[in-house]
């Protein structure tokens, strides 16, 4: 755990963080941009490993995440008592760009989960024990831990989910099934959002857990995705029982808990590179090699990406400074999420003006025919974390003070509703 200290000078901030990297990573060669189109070039959605080439990535990662947490490089915005060295945005910021410059582990969703949802939400909710427990082995990824919310029956509206946890003495037994688990294979831990009054409406009958993913009656069944891997989960439980020490918040406030993580899942701010897909740079990149950048109309394309790109960048960062000042995420996580998947579709549809046939046509020129797997996969970002619909909702009836959308069955019972 990094120790209490006045905050350092900016410039001696980068300066030792840069000697610490040339002491713990390899520097890109000068020539080296992990923008420009070569036969590493990725600017996939959804991993499409084998299940072993995976898990030799997240364990790489979960390395290196544990590397920067001597350090406290890991948190550099969390305080001295989670491991974090308590210091403004613009040293997270300088750190990340400074890690830019050196070969280090691709990034994961589960990964960015775990230290970027279930960490701060088990911060906020969890009792002494359950932080003392938890937190710095979530933040410092020494467990993985994945969400258990979506339903077949309950995805944009997920407080309709079915999923039970009923009271037995000092223990709760779980029944039900998940599905679109991100990584749950490779998970310790999960945060289940599980029905705990059936009497009450659907809002407020939800409580959350924290669940071992190795408890009896915990089966994960992989989905194959049609990019050929298998990101995704369907979790059963059954009989599944968990001691009420590992209840997250109080009972009835499972809602509560799971919209903060929602609202941590919208907030793309914190820089760490789990952003997924085509960037900005690979976009320009892209059409600097295939040399149509002085086409009058591509031209503007790419300059309504750029603009797209650095208002989301201006609204991200606000967020961030919200959440560093110790805010609870809010609706301006939906409209970063929002421009977020605007910003895919943008970028896929600007690409394949770009390319042309070599989208759909393997040509073997690095960096062209890639770009199918970030238009294929683009899309199930509309719907991950609450659909665009869902945050558009959400923005006109929080921050815009619309009348709300009609629900029939806001105040009725969850048993008492139709299905």
């Amino acid at each position: 755990m990094v120790a209490d200290m006045a905050t350092p000078d900016l410039d001696e901030f980068v300066a030792a963080a840069r000697a610490w990297l040339d002491d713990n990573a390899e520097r890109r060669p000068e020539s080296s941009d992990a923008h420009t189109p070569d036969e590493t070039f990725s600017v996939a959605v959804f991993h499409a490993l084998a299940t072993d080439d995976e898990r030799a990535l997240l364990e790489r990662l979960k390395r290196w995440t544990q590397r920067k947490a001597e350090r406290g490089y890991h948190a550099i915005g969390w305080p001295p008592e989670h491991g974090g060295l308590g210091l403004p945005g613009a040293y997270a910021r300088a750190f990340s760009h400074l890690e830019r410059e050196y070969v280090t582990p691709a990034s994961h969703e589960i990964h960015s989960v775990t230290t970027g949802l279930i960490a701060p939400t088990v911060r906020i909710f969890g009792d002494d024990e359950q932080r003392s427990r938890f937190v710095d082995r979530f933040l410092a990824a020494r467990d993985l831990c994945c969400q258990l919310f979506s339903e077949p029956g309950a995805g944009s509206d997920l407080a309709t989910l079915a999923c039970r946890a009923e009271r037995d003495g000092e223990e709760w037994v779980v029944n039900g099934q998940k599905v679109w688990s991100s990584g749950a294979q490779f998970s310790e831990w999960g945060e289940l959002i599980a029905r705990t009054d059936p009497t009450a409406p659907k809002h407020r009958g939800l409580t959350a857990f924290v669940v071992p993913m190795d408890a009896p009656g915990v089966e994960v069944r992989p989905i194959r995705q049609m990019s050929g891997g298998s990101s995704f989960n369907e979790v059963f439980l059954t009989d599944v029982r968990i001691p009420d020490s590992l209840r997250l918040g109080a009972v009835g406030e499972g809602w509560k808990v799971a919209l903060t993580t929602l609202g941590f899942e919208r907030d793309h701010s914190d820089g760490s590179g789990g952003r997924v897909g085509g960037s900005w740079r690979q976009l320009l990149a892209t059409a600097r090699a295939v040399g149509v950048t002085e086409h009058p109309v591509i031209r503007q394309q790419l300059a309504r990406v750029y603009s797209h790109h650095r208002v989301e960048g201006f609204v991200s960062r606000r967020a961030a400074d919200q959440r560093r000042a110790g805010a609870e995420p809010g609706p301006e996580g939906s409209l970063g999420k929002l421009l977020w998947t605007e910003g895919m579709t943008l970028v896929s549809d600007v690409v394949a003006d770009v390319l042309g046939a070599a989208l759909v046509a393997d040509t073997g020129a690095p960096g062209t025919y890639a770009w199918g797997e970030h238009v294929l996969g683009a899309p199930g970002y509309r719907i991950a974390g609450g659909s665009d619909e869902v945050q558009r909702n959400i923005i006109g009836e929080r921050v815009l003070g619309l009348p709300a959308e009609p629900r029939v069955d806001k105040d009725v019972p969850w048993n008492e509703i139709p299905r």
